[in-house]
């Protein structure tokens, strides 16, 4: 995960000390959707903590108020608060073939979830219209074993299985399935391929699969990620690109901390699914907007998106400011 990365560079800092490491995200994001505003503090703190030499705890939370007012564009605003547990896992890295995951951990169905969804690494606020497919809670209660089939300097082969139990406690919500990933990466084009399988064991069961593909080249920083998933109801996809203008006159000038920002996404209702999180009829939306990385881990974003749906037009504007913290729980020994 994420935060397995987190722990490795936290490591290097630290001397390789086992030191427990606490990070996560500040932010305040704005948002107006079809006229109707709506402002958000939040607070997402991560905790990464080996165990001695093969286990390792980790686990993120999200905090937040939503304001908005009370009937979407006139009265008075009103908050609400609300929070949820994305992780707490603990891990068992018996070997790089193989990695034993136990807790609660983001349901690994696509690559958004993972990788993508933590606000102080969004470019866009929302998140794709397809991620609900293969599970509309994002987390998943159970276990999974996940690592590298072969590596080599021209291909790297990963898998992960996954099993998920149903709890219906709103700080742990999660349905029962089992799924598998697996992942494709050629180090030397900076290109990975993979699909995504989720089979739901709930009381209709029903399949959902995807596939997807990042590539980054190695000459200049652009970066393309795209997904598309067909669920029980309804099939989708989006792909995004993004920019930084860094090779101008360097990553930290003033245009070179400029990053545009641009996403096309598309959904196809193949039959009512009534809660299943996807829009109720064909909808296509383009995303335009950038990012703007300030110093000491600091974003600003803007961004503007246009959907069409037979359920009606929208126009969306989002903004957010985060901030990105990162230091050792205590000092360790050098």
């Amino acid at each position: 995960m994420l935060s397995g990365l987190l722990l490795l560079l936290s490591a290097s800092i630290l001397s390789a000390q086992d030191v427990p490491v606490i990070s996560g995200g500040l932010g305040f994001l704005e948002g107006k959707n079809t006229g109707a505003y709506q402002f958000q503090p939040v607070v997402a703190p991560q905790f990464t903590s080996p165990i001695g030499r093969d286990l390792l705890f980790e686990s993120r939370f999200y905090f937040g108020e939503g304001i908005a007012r009370q009937d979407g564009t006139t009265g008075s605003y009103q908050g609400t608060f609300f929070r949820s547990t994305q992780y707490l896992q603990l891990d068992y890295i018996a070997s790089p073939h193989f990695t034993f995951v136990a807790g609660r951990f983001l349901t690994p169905f696509g690559t958004y979830n993972e990788r993508l969804s933590p606000i102080w690494i969004q470019n866009l606020q929302d998140s794709p219209l397809i991620v609900p497919i293969g599970d509309p809670d994002g987390s998943s209660d159970g276990a999974m074993v996940r690592g590298v089939v072969f590596s080599k300097s021209t291909v790297q082969v990963n898998y992960l299985v996954y099993f998920s139990a149903p709890t219906n406690n709103s700080q742990f919500l999660s349905s029962r399935a089992a799924g598998d990933r697996i992942d494709v990466y050629f180090p030397t084009r900076r290109l990975e391929i993979g699909t995504s399988y989720t089979r739901s064991l709930q009381a209709i069961q029903s399949n959902s699969v995807g596939t997807h593909l990042w590539w980054q080249p190695q000459r200049f920083p652009l970066q393309v990620r795209s997904e598309y998933a067909h669920g029980p109801h309804a099939q989708g996809y989006w792909m995004e690109s993004t920019y930084r203008l860094s090779q101008l006159r360097g990553a930290d000038s003033l245009l070179g901390r400029l990053e545009p920002v641009f996403r096309m996404q598309q959904t196809f209702r193949d039959n009512p699914g009534p809660g299943d999180g996807l829009p109720s009829a064909n909808t296509q939306q383009a995303d335009f907007g950038f990012v703007y990385h300030l110093p000491h881990e600091t974003r600003f974003s803007s961004s503007y998106a246009r959907k069409f749906s037979s359920t009606g037009n929208a126009n969306i504007w989002d903004m957010s400011l985060t901030y990105r913290f990162l230091f050792p729980a205590w000092r360790g020994h050098q």
